[in-house]
């Protein structure tokens, strides 16, 4: 399911799962979401502070619930941090189902993103956040204005990809930061049709952790019973810097498994923030360097890698 695209001057609800939101950086946040004609709602326990690191689960979840039956809400926005596993047994995902919204949001809310596509099958948006829109980038309002007022076709590019493994595949496109989407993995958060085929988007930073223990999630998700069911595989931005054993690292997976795999700036933690379709059927092609949308019902049993 796809929910109704962000209409002109459409209401934007602020929550924060994932952190303790700042009242003077959102005000800058809400500022810049108002220049683009959008109303902003507040949810009513946004700043709160009650764990310290955040609000409780309970107070964080029902802010995401209030927003969810809120009819004139089109898109629930929010940040990352950490936490955000705590909300899930608190989430109200049978009202996500019927009154599904777009939910847009990155990092630590891999974990949402996630289940909410898992549990109700309604597409989620993964690669920005409110402080994106302090100071909006122009390559991140492309993506925002391809995908969240509109039903985007295509991944857009920022430079080009380095290709590690050439070939197509054809998958539900899943994915997001690494270390939430490994953990989250065999959970009753996110049940996945071992008998359809995925594309898989990873990203990480360095800031966060080096390249080994980037290869670590990877590995840990290789372990998996999803891997042989991933036809492609697309790595996010890491570092301004190149990193040779990284990529090595990517190569030997897509090796592997005899996937198409490819590196790119274009989401993350980095200066760019593409937009991403969580549950979206898709087709990546390396040797392209597109990652597109396809049809929905587009069938998704079929092993599409090709080299």
């Amino acid at each position: 399911m796809i929910a109704k695209p962000l209409s002109p001057g459409g209401l934007i609800g602020l929550c924060s799962p994932c952190h303790i939101a700042d009242r003077e950086k959102y005000a800058a946040m809400i500022a810049g979401l108002r220049s683009l004609g959008y109303r902003v709602k507040e949810a009513p326990n946004l700043y709160k502070k009650t764990y310290l690191y955040g609000a409780s689960p309970l107070e964080r979840a029902a802010d995401l619930n209030a927003l969810i039956a809120d009819d004139e809400v089109e898109l629930i926005l929010f940040g990352g941090g950490e936490g955000a596993n705590e909300v899930l047994p608190y989430l109200d995902f049978e009202a996500f189902r019927r009154h599904p919204r777009r939910v847009l949001a990155y990092s630590d809310a891999t974990t949402i993103l996630s289940a909410l596509w898992a549990r109700t099958g309604v597409e989620t948006y993964y690669g920005q956040s409110p402080n994106r829109f302090t100071a909006v980038t122009e390559y991140d309002l492309k993506n925002f204005n391809a995908f969240i007022p509109a039903n985007g076709e295509a991944h857009i590019p920022s430079e080009p990809w380095l290709t590690l493994t050439p070939g197509t595949g054809r998958g539900i496109l899943i994915g997001g930061y690494s270390r939430n989407f490994a953990l989250q993995l065999g959970t009753e958060y996110f049940p996945l049709d071992l008998s359809r085929s995925y594309i898989l988007f990873i990203e990480d930073h360095e800031k966060f952790g080096r390249a080994d223990y980037y290869s670590a999630m990877l590995t840990h998700i290789e372990q998996s019973a999803l891997m042989p069911h991933v036809r492609g595989f697309l790595m996010g931005h890491y570092a301004i810097d190149r990193h040779p054993e990284l990529y090595e690292r990517v190569r030997r997976l897509g090796e592997r498994w005899d996937i198409p795999a490819a590196c790119c700036d274009d989401f993350g933690h980095g200066p760019c923030h593409a937009i991403l379709r969580i549950g979206a059927p898709a087709e990546l092609d390396t040797v392209k360097q597109t990652l597109r949308y396809l049809p929905e019902g587009t069938d998704m049993t079929e092993h599409c890698a090709c080299r």
